[in-house]
């Protein structure tokens, strides 16, 4: 009561005028003058303040971008702070580096902190093949341009949208606005100098972690894992990630990306042998791992060779210390590579897990049938469409089935069981 006694009477007659103008517009008159600017410059909201990011407007969470903007349209918004993300590597690992590169490339323009770890490549040479960004109007012309490369008939788009495809939602293939979140990046170039120049980011390369004269102890979890965890505990700590150091204003997020992991070039034999003896250290490093990311401003990414795993039970352990799971799978080496029906698209990615965060009930993708395909610069993620079945490839392909079937003799109604097609009737 005092501090509105005291608003009233150094107002004066000011308060008069200013409470008669706001019963006009329908204010209150006990509005705070320049809320907004107080607000911006105390710091305003913390998920806001924060580049890069912005809020899930499903629950809450802060969310950052996976640098494909359609991957993040399917984990509902992006990808939330504080998670893991595992990627399962396709069969010839070819397609799951472009998602990881895709990852940290997004952290260079936001000005994000880098953590690269990795057991085969140099993490400086990761760097240095990292996608160029397409800003502005620039993306929209390459785009453009690589759609109408593949563009499709008018035709076969008609046709292609069928009654089970009508009602689903649309999906966003490409750029439709400036948005600051999620950027789209040419894979057929490389990200300028000075752009790397300008980003912090830190290296961990296991060869040169580990020498080959150093003690083992006994242990459940393996030397890689090990240095692994302190050198991430020691970034999240140092650099005030985990909310520490009170006095830094500037708040940033930490992305880390993991590549290959448990491949025995990290030490693991889950990949060897069926029953392992340290099968342990790769779950209970990822146990850790979230525990590290939980309580820092931090996303982590994760590819993984898991159909070299032979235990299928430890797939099942792995997939439920990951908060988002996509398995990729290529065409490479199957079948569906030169069948026509998948003549569009380079593979198909499946969305086995997304995070269950402040709810008590999974949230599902409502995407069904996705297929993504590698582009002259863009990599894509689109729906499933299989050809109609009066396209020019089904159709006479059949239709010499057919043929080929009717022409051998054979007694009675048997005849068309002889030929290439078996008919039951």
């Amino acid at each position: 009561m005092a501090a509105v006694t005291a608003c009233g009477t150094s107002a004066g007659s000011t308060g008069s005028v200013e409470a008669g103008a706001a019963s006009k517009n329908n204010v209150t008159s006990f509005q705070r003058k320049g809320s907004r600017a107080s607000s911006s410059d105390s710091g305003g909201s913390r998920l806001v303040s924060i580049a890069g990011t912005r809020p899930s407007v499903r629950n809450g969470q802060l969310l950052v971008s996976t640098g494909l903007p359609a991957l993040d349209q399917l984990l509902g918004g992006g990808l939330a702070v504080g998670t893991v993300l595992l990627i399962e590597e396709d069969k010839y690992n070819i397609y799951s580096p472009l998602l990881f590169k895709y990852f940290l490339a997004e952290g260079i323009i936001n000005g994000h902190t880098l953590l690269v770890a990795s057991a085969k490549e140099d993490p400086a040479d990761i760097i240095q093949e990292l996608p160029a960004p397409l800003l502005n109007d620039n993306c929209k012309k390459e785009f453009d341009a690589d759609v109408h490369n593949h563009k499709t008939p008018e035709s076969n788009i008609k046709m292609k949208i069928a009654w089970r495809y009508q009602l689903l939602p649309k999906m966003e293939s490409g750029p439709v606005s400036s948005s600051r979140f999620g950027h789209y990046y040419d894979a057929s170039k490389k990200m300028p100098q000075e752009l790397i120049e300008a980003s912090k980011w830190h290296r961990f390369f296991l060869p040169e972690k580990i020498s080959s004269t150093l003690n083992v102890e006994p242990c459940s979890l393996t030397q890689g894992h090990i240095k692994l965890l302190q050198f991430i505990q020691k970034i999240i700590y140092e650099e005030g990630f985990d909310g520490s150091n009170p006095q830094k204003k500037q708040k940033n997020i930490l992305r880390i990306g993991i590549q290959n992991l448990g491949s025995p070039l990290w030490g693991d034999d889950v990949c060897c042998t069926e029953n392992c003896d340290n099968s342990q250290s790769l779950t209970k490093f990822l146990y850790i791992l979230r525990g590290l990311l939980r309580t820092s401003l931090s996303v982590c990414i994760i590819t993984m060779p898991t159909h070299l795993i032979q235990n299928k039970a430890i797939v099942a352990r792995i997939t439920n210390l990951s908060d988002t799971v996509v398995h990729l799978e290529s065409f490479i080496g199957s079948e569906r590579e030169t069948h026509p029906l998948y003549k569009d698209y380079h593979g198909l990615i499946h969305i086995r897990q997304i995070p269950r965060l402040n709810t008590l009930v999974c949230d599902v993708s409502h995407f069904k049938d996705l297929a993504f395909k590698l582009k002259r610069k863009l990599f894509t993620i689109e729906r499933l469409h299989l050809p109609p079945d009066l396209s020019d490839t089904v159709s006479r392909s059949s239709k010499q089935d057919v043929a080929d079937s009717a022409k051998l003799p054979g007694p009675g109604c048997g005849e068309m069981a002889r030929g290439k097609k078996h008919l039951d009737f």
